[in-house]
């Protein structure tokens, strides 16, 4: 497992129209094999964020949280799009779904609660935690795992979208 101690990018939503403009954001770099994974508090709005996701792919299904089938696949405008939610199902369970040919396959994959299966995360990742501030703002915490991700949020940073702790 890589450290942790690399750099972590931050966005800031007021409103559900800036969760949708990340979900934008992001969705521009996208390539086969993009792996984002997305914890936070109950409420935190993984769920929201993946709905903005969604669309921003070309998705025009109701996107909700895979809570009880753990993955739903999706057919986006250039990608499919593979949404897991692993809030139910322990480690061992998931081992056994073949997690493999979703993280390294021809779509992207969106992985709601990824805490509960860190182990068998791929090392390559854009890793996003959600916090709720006391106004109701969501604060996005984008830590990226290799260099694609580490690319999109410092091109992300550069376009004046994201912040780290040298200008906050």
């Amino acid at each position: 497992m890589r450290s942790l101690a690399q750099s972590t990018f931050t966005f800031q939503s007021e409103h559900e129209a800036d969760t949708d403009k990340l979900g934008i954001l992001l969705s521009t770099y996208l390539q086969p094999g993009a792996v984002i994974t997305l914890d936070g508090d109950l409420g935190a709005g993984k769920t929201r964020f993946s709905q903005g996701f969604a669309r921003a792919m070309g998705i025009s299904e109701h996107v909700n949280s895979p809570t009880f089938t753990i993955i739903k696949e999706y057919e986006g405008a250039g990608l499919p799009f593979y949404h897991m939610d692993m809030y139910r199902i322990s480690q061992e369970e998931a081992d056994e779904l073949g997690l493999e040919d979703y993280f390294y396959g021809a779509g992207v994959t969106l992985i709601e609660w990824s805490s509960l299966i860190e182990d068998l995360l791929p090392p390559d990742r854009l890793s996003i935690t959600i916090t709720q501030e006391v106004d109701h703002t969501r604060v996005f915490h984008l830590t990226p795992h290799g260099s694609p991700y580490e690319s999109w949020c410092v091109q992300m940073k550069e376009n004046g979208h994201l912040h780290d702790g040298t200008n906050e």
